[in-house]
């Protein structure tokens, strides 16, 4: 019976149709493979794994383009293991279940088998559950591969059977590496000045395939000159950033630019800020999170670092974008340079977890209003010193429940408007100690 695919036509056994530059240059070992020495070196993970001959369930954890899949496959033909590789975007669970029985009659022929599995984290948890019983037994070692963060996407239980390898994206250095391979698989040099073949490899970030594919393009192209850096860019699309704006690289781009604020580099938070705006990330959103590091990590050693925040966003609300993101970039300076403290925060993480020790604890009865007599037969109120009538404006009474040692809760910075806070807690402190014994 013909094949329901067959168009009819053969292919011409003197030809070989075209295979794309990216297949050609696929490696044919694991030696081969372009970095990933943190996980393929003699000491690192992979290399000890395979010296000892005891290679366990994986999952790759990296963005594209970094040797996920061809790893997986050289992994299968060093350990001799069949090599069966799905992606989660179009299996099934009728799929699923025909993988397994294949790896389970192959297993008792004396052969296992290695399933590599792209985008593992698109199944869903019942998905995922259903590869335990058949990584437990040994009839399939999992490889999977994801460009998202394993700890939030995999199950737990899976995540027990498999060891997490991360896969980052290629270097400078890998990359020039990479295109002088490739040309000498092409048997020519690329067409394009040394800034030019800089730029070429900057345009591909970190992603090995991207590369190839713009190498391609470039070597198939008739110039009578190197091209400039310039007239490269006139003829290439330079590749979109990697950003997620619901994924990891969403936090990890935030968490770049909260902690560039907090460590007083104007300079770094202004490129994390614009690396996540020309992401496409909503700048209601960064007005929200500037105005939480001005809470957080600036506080009271520059109260005006929040009214500077409110107003950045309430002038970005009233412009929109692109002019709106100016009062946005503004603000992320003046809370790069302001001083920092997080006394307050620090201080009311403290008074929470005092308040769950403390359980219901009630007020000393002197601070309790009496509105009714019986009230105050029971001594609410009793004793209570009005602040304004005591010396120096200060009682120095007792607000916290009887019998609870007193906490320092807040303890101010030597920065910013906070030093004048803590000498007038230093005062305060004082005056009570005259206060008790007198």
């Amino acid at each position: 019976m013909a094949d329901l695919f067959d168009t009819g036509a053969k292919p011409s056994p003197e030809r070989e149709p075209p295979r794309p530059l990216a297949d050609r240059l696929r490696p044919q070992s694991l030696g081969e493979v372009i970095g990933q020495q943190q996980v393929l070196g003699p000491e690192a993970p992979l290399g000890v794994m395979l010296a000892s001959g005891s290679l366990s369930s994986l999952v790759f954890w990296g963005p594209p383009g970094v040797g996920k899949t061809t790893i997986a496959r050289l992994l299968a033909q060093e350990t001799d293991l069949h090599f069966v590789q799905i992606s989660a975007i179009f299996t099934g669970v009728p799929d699923l279940k025909k993988v397994f029985e294949a790896a389970r009659i192959r297993r008792g022929n004396g052969q296992g088998t290695l399933l590599f599995v792209d985008e593992i984290h698109r199944f869903n948890k019942a998905q995922q559950d259903g590869f335990l019983p058949h990584m437990e037994d040994g009839t399939i070692l999992l490889v999977g591969a994801t460009t998202e963060n394993p700890s939030f996407e995999l199950n737990a239980a899976l995540l027990s059977r498999a060891q997490v390898l991360v896969l980052e994206r290629l270097s400078a250095e890998d990359l020039e590496h990479l295109t002088a391979r490739a040309e000498r698989e092409l048997d020519r040099e690329l067409p394009l000045t040394p800034e030019a073949r800089l730029a070429l490899q900057e345009m591909a970030d970190g992603d090995g395939r991207a590369l190839l594919n713009l190498i391609e393009q470039v070597a198939a192209w008739k110039v009578a000159a190197p091209l400039e850096r310039e007239a490269l860019a006139a003829r290439l699309m330079r590749r979109a950033t990697k950003y997620d704006k619901s994924g990891d690289e969403h936090y990890n781009l935030i968490s770049a630019l909260h902690k560039s604020v907090r460590g007083s580099d104007p300079d770094a938070a202004l490129y994390w800020l614009a690396r996540m705006l020309t992401g496409g990330e909503d700048p209601r959103y960064l007005a929200r999170r500037i105005t939480r590091m001005a809470v957080e990590d600036i506080g009271l050693a520059d109260p005006q670092a929040q009214s500077v925040c409110l107003h950045a966003w309430e002038i970005y609300e009233r412009l929109g974008s692109p002019e709106g993101e100016l009062a946005l970039a503004q603000a992320i300076v003046y809370l790069a340079l302001a001083p920092k403290s997080n006394g307050a925060y620090v201080g009311y993480k403290a008074a929470m977890r005092l308040a769950k020790q403390s359980g219901s604890a009630p007020p000393p009865k002197h601070i309790l209003n009496a509105p009714t007599g019986l009230m105050k037969d029971q001594g609410y109120g009793a004793g209570y010193a009005y602040d304004h009538d005591a010396e120096d404006g200060f009682s120095g009474q007792n607000y916290f429940p009887d019998g609870m040692e007193r906490p320092q809760l807040y303890q101010p910075v030597e920065r910013g408007f906070e030093r004048e806070l803590k000498k007038r807690l230093d005062y305060f402190a004082r005056l009570r100690a005259q206060r008790e014994q007198g």
